[in-house]
């Protein structure tokens, strides 16, 4: 099972979407206090729509809780400072995947420590970065691919409609 880590999210919305993505793509979801926003807030739920209640979520009360909960980790560290591209690693299908607060990204002491398995979304040198939501999903999906979607429903099918000129 794959693994994303919100280090300190801040905006009750984007881990709500992140929820909701991690429940349809059966990734298990860790979250790292202090967060912005307490997790029964409405706006989460919403986010998450009637998907919350499913959600594999774990919440630890700090970085160094997280380490010595997940000892054996193999952890990505999703950065705009990364030197290599998040398409340019393998991604096992145990692995963490973490981002960072939406105001800040992942604490540069953490960085430097593991820049062997820092990945960065390529994008216009312009923008500062994109929503987080929407690069877990572009980082999680490729992981996915890498692992033959293990476990997803690959085929979809339409319904049967009459169509009428």
């Amino acid at each position: 099972m794959l693994n994303i880590v919100l280090h300190e999210p801040e905006i009750p919305a984007n881990t709500g979407n992140i929820g909701r993505t991690c429940c349809a793509t059966g990734t298990r979801l860790h979250l790292i206090e202090p967060m912005g926003f307490k997790i029964n807030e409405k706006s989460v739920k919403r986010a998450g729509l009637d998907y919350w209640d499913k959600l594999d979520v774990v919440i630890y009360d700090s970085y160094a809780d997280f380490v010595e909960k997940n000892p054996d980790a193999k952890i990505y560290y999703a950065t705009t400072k990364a030197p290599q591209s998040y398409d340019e690693v393998s991604y096992e299908e145990d692995c963490y995947i973490m981002f960072g607060k939406e105001s800040a990204g992942i604490p540069e002491s953490i960085l430097v420590n593991n820049e062997e398995t820092c990945v960065r979304i390529p994008m216009n040198p312009d923008i500062r970065s994109l929503n987080l939501s929407n690069s877990v999903a572009i980082i999680l999906y490729e992981a996915l691919r890498q692992n033959s979607f293990k476990g997803m429903e690959m085929e979809g099918k339409l319904r049967n409609y009459e169509w009428r000129k």
